[in-house]
């Protein structure tokens, strides 16, 4: 059976407030006192529970992380500085796979608060008004991280997508393509479709180039479909100069596609991603990509959430990080 907090009174020789007192670090407790109830825990092997205790003082120091896909490795980064800034302030994360699917998502949220998580963290695509209502009645504060929901009433951190793709196709454009080429996610995901194809967008007209809807192929965000649409755009009568590619990994897609076809890169055909993975400095050449700082939005997201969950003083609940440039192999200088 398991130890309880009677069982370690009892071996102790003292009341149960004074082992509660002990293990929840209260300073009232005399030295000598302490050490008799700490080598009775010892003793006995007793370990608190965590949900008691939880109820005793309404929070459990637990955080719920919903992300769409624990093997993706922008993700997992973002999940990490997640992790690091919990285990700073000592919380403990529960880490759940959304598949982005909604249905999953909205049972997800509504089994992390039965669970009486003290906050959570949710990453996903497209955040309908079903998501927005959840969060509002949630009795514990959301924060978004890498999502965005379109009227920004629920916190968030993200870095500004439009104006990072904008910069990116302005600066290709600076360089002398006329022609570039987007994979883009699906238009109804915010991120990866449609804020960053309006940055695209609004770079190529805003040149004073026309706008060829023929270059603009959707994707689904993985290697293969990355290698689907460098075979389109090589159908093309006039192919693109530059592909620009919505994520990284996309962009490997596209990159060996090319050279599935006997092309090299950058000489024949300029890759530019998206992310700045680890993927990127992994595939040969290596991948010029938009930085955005995944580790970095993570910590703050969770730091952002720390305080909301302690009342603390937030200036400003919409968080925008700041994003640059970093050019390798897979593009000219």
């Amino acid at each position: 059976m398991n130890t309880t907090i009677y069982d370690v009174a009892r071996e102790a020789g003292v009341s149960m407030a004074t082992v509660s007192r002990v293990v929840n670090g209260n300073p009232n407790v005399k030295p000598a006192t302490r050490k008799k109830v700490l080598e009775a825990i010892e003793r006995l092997g007793y370990r608190p529970n965590a949900v008691a205790r939880g109820l005793a003082s309404k929070k459990t120091t637990t955080v719920g992380v919903i992300i769409p896909d624990i093997s993706s490795i922008f993700f997992a980064e973002l999940a990490r500085g997640i992790e690091d800034i919990a285990t700073m302030y000592k919380y403990n994360i529960i880490l759940c796979n959304s598949d982005q699917n909604q249905e999953k998502e909205i049972h997800l949220i509504n089994t992390l608060l039965e669970k009486q998580v003290d906050g959570i963290v949710f990453m996903g695509g497209h955040i309908t008004e079903e998501h927005v209502e959840q969060f509002k009645r949630s009795p514990v504060p959301v924060v978004l991280a890498a999502t965005l929901d379109a009227n920004s009433e629920i916190a968030s951190v993200n870095i500004d997508y439009r104006q990072a793709v904008y910069d990116a196709i302005s600066n290709l454009i600076e360089k002398g393509h006329t022609r570039i080429g987007m994979l883009s996610g699906t238009l109804d995901d915010p991120v990866n479709g449609y804020q960053k194809f309006l940055g695209y967008r609004e770079a190529i007209e805003g040149a004073g180039v026309s706008f060829d809807e023929e270059l603009v192929v959707i994707g689904d965000y993985t290697y293969d479909s990355g290698i689907e649409a460098m075979n389109s755009f090589l159908e093309l009568e006039n192919r693109p100069s530059v592909i620009f590619a919505s994520t990284d990994e996309m962009a490997l897609g596209v990159i060996h596609g090319a050279q599935d076809q006997g092309l090299t890169i950058p000489d024949d055909i300029e890759v530019l991603g998206f992310d700045n993975t680890r993927l990127a400095t992994m595939v040969r050449p290596t991948l010029s990509t938009v930085v955005q700082p995944m580790y970095d939005i993570g910590a703050v997201s969770m730091r952002l959430l720390t305080k909301l969950m302690n009342k603390e003083e937030v200036t400003d609940h919409v968080v925008v990080l700041p994003h640059r440039i970093e050019f390798r192999q897979s593009t000219k200088s």
